[in-house]
């Protein structure tokens, strides 16, 4: 089916990636610049449209550098009905924000900065400008944003879709050609199973051919306990007393959440929406509708966490009584990656720190 979509749509993605091949060419020579800042920068990003796990990702290097650094985060703001530069506050919602930079505020608001612009470089100046600037800043989702030039930049890839295997836009996912993967100091091979075998492993380390200055990582995810959406108490053991689940997800690649749900329960239903899908009120009240018509006693709904942060709370009283749950993710590293992983992060930026003071 792919290779059928690639040859339908060739001639869009030749003219769509030549448009892009030529805008990077331009940053190559010099003729749309790059701004390099003193500030330790790492960018997080992916070659494919959504669905490669930046926000746990980012999130990994918060949980990271936070204690010995002061951190902020920066992004787009997807999806958001403000514009220009925005400080995440208590009051923000994803109105203001988007969902992942709330996520991110709601998870580390107290010792982090969670910023939003969609002129990045505008952005990071604003940041620096404040009375206690970060020493690190994490460009969410910055892969194509070649304005800015990162001290190290991470790049992404779904190790079920894996960029060397994938077409340009329209014919497959990516927003650029492959070749752009060259600019990467990092390839992280993300959302591979618990377990990873030497063989699997130097298969798709020989698929992606990294580059001599590119080390190749492996990342899956892993699952926190159920977080209730409303304010209300449930048994802490309820997958066990679950037969029924009833997921409903906005996000680009749902698959490895429907995979781990369908080991707690006999019946998995799942309603997909686009991703960052801004919930109306009817489709909220579609949503419990569809629940209370499944003939069962042993039954939830449940979403995902980024989800979880795009429900108003007028649409949370929609939901009230009902038995609603999101689930955190984190990332874990494979074998020895998460050490050097660490190590390298840790190293980049204490030596980009150290010149910054010099």
């Amino acid at each position: 089916m792919k290779s059928f979509q690639a040859l339908v749509f060739y001639p869009l993605a030749l003219l769509y990636g030549f448009v892009i091949f030529i805008r990077n060419w331009m940053f190559t020579q010099g003729i749309k610049k790059e701004v390099s800042f003193p500030t330790p920068i790492i960018s997080v990003g992916n070659l494919s449209v959504g669905g490669t796990g930046k926000t746990p990702h980012i999130e990994f290097l918060v949980r990271l550098l936070k204690y010995n650094y002061k951190v902020a985060t920066l992004s787009r703001g997807y999806g958001r009905k403000s514009s220009g530069f925005l400080l995440a506050n208590n009051k923000s919602t994803h109105f203001d924000v988007g969902d992942e930079p709330l996520q991110y505020f709601s998870k580390f608001g107290s010792v982090i900065d969670v910023a939003v612009d969609e002129k990045r470089v505008h952005g990071v100046e604003k940041l620096l400008d404040v009375n206690f600037p970060p020493e690190v800043i994490l460009l969410d989702d910055a892969f194509q944003h070649r304005y800015i030039k990162p001290g190290l930049s991470i790049l992404l890839t779904d190790f079920h879709n894996l960029y060397c295997n994938d077409y340009i836009l329209p014919s497959g996912s990516l927003r650029e050609f492959r070749a752009g993967a060259k600019r990467a100091d990092i390839i992280i091979v993300t959302k591979t199973g618990k377990t990873l075998s030497p063989i699997t492993r130097s298969t798709v380390i020989d698929n992606i051919k990294p580059k001599p200055h590119q080390k190749v990582f492996f990342s899956h995810i892993v699952y926190d306990e159920l977080v209730p959406l409303l304010d209300e108490e449930h048994p802490k053991d309820i997958l066990k007393e679950t037969s029924m689940i009833l997921l409903f997800a906005g996000i680009a690649n749902p698959y490895p959440l429907e995979n781990q749900l369908r080991k707690s329960c006999s019946i998995l239903q799942t309603i997909k929406f686009k991703d960052h899908h801004q919930y109306s009120d009817s489709d909220i009240k579609s949503i419990k509708k569809e629940f209370e018509d499944v003939f069962s006693s042993k039954k939830i709904i449940v979403t995902t966490e980024k989800d979880a942060m795009r429900i108003t709370s007028a649409q949370k009283e929609i939901l009230a009584g009902l038995p609603i749950f999101f689930i955190p993710i984190r990332i874990k590293f494979h074998d020895n990656d998460g050490l050097v992983f660490n190590k390298d992060i840790m190293s980049y930026v204490k030596a980009a720190t150290d010149n910054k003071g010099r």
